[in-house]
């Protein structure tokens, strides 16, 4: 009696589980992301040091965005992204190898991949944050299409210090709309994504510039895609 009540139990909350999942994703297909739990994390822990809390956040339609700007990320962070469905498995098997060499490993994750964590999830690399973040990537992929994850991603990744989604960093470090960011400023903010909290596009150092280099050039080799019409 107690394992069949248990069991009932068990499947009710994986039904909500998953409806309720499908409705949010379904949701945030057509409506802003203004909020993610990292701006909410970050916000907590400023208050914590007892610092100042600065939050930056403002979205803008993909339109509204330079036409460099998703060219760039999928230059710095997936060069694969408007070929495969959510995971790059052709990049893990390569990440895979090079790890066995490398002092510090690096990760595969796709831009869908990243989307889903920063609006759905949390930080972290426990196997239960990398099962919930490889589900949410497949429901995006169902629901949303290329240029939404994109249009997402750009609207909420993390790009500086209390700051989160291009238009703000644009502001914040280069003084203008995202609309109006350079090819260059674009491929600089790129630079920063792997900790934007440590690389700051408005004082970029050595690095960055190399890396700003780098990915202009690999944004010159790969087939042009423009969601800003």
């Amino acid at each position: 009696m107690m394992m069949r009540t248990i069991w009932r139990w068990t499947k009710r909350i994986v039904l909500f589980f998953f409806l309720s999942t499908v409705f949010v994703v379904l949701l945030y297909r057509f409506i802003p992301v203004y909020v993610t739990p990292l701006m909410v994390i970050r916000t907590v822990e400023q208050l914590a040091d007892g610092k100042k809390v600065e939050w930056h956040h403002r979205w803008v339609p993909i339109e509204k965005m330079s036409r460099h700007m998703p060219m760039a990320v999928i230059a710095s962070e997936d060069n694969r992204f408007m070929t495969h469905h959510g995971f790059d498995f052709e990049e893990l098997k390569k990440v895979i190898e090079e790890n066995k060499h490398r002092k510090r490993p690096r990760g595969a994750s796709t831009i869908t991949q990243q989307t889903a964590k920063n609006v759905f999830l949390w930080p972290g690399h426990s196997y239960v944050r990398k099962g919930l973040e490889a589900y949410f990537t497949v429901l995006i992929e169902l629901f949303w299409g290329k240029e939404r994850i994109m249009e997402v991603y750009l609207n909420s990744i993390e790009t500086g210090r209390g700051i989160y989604g291009v238009e703000s960093v644009a502001r914040q470090h280069f003084h203008k709309s995202a609309s109006r960011l350079t090819r260059s400023q674009c491929a600089l903010i790129a630079a920063t994504l792997p900790n934007p909290r440590r690389f700051n596009s408005a004082a970029p150092s050595g690095y960055m510039l190399r890396r700003q280099s780098q990915i202009v050039s690999l944004m010159g080799k790969i087939a042009p895609v423009d969601f800003t019409k």
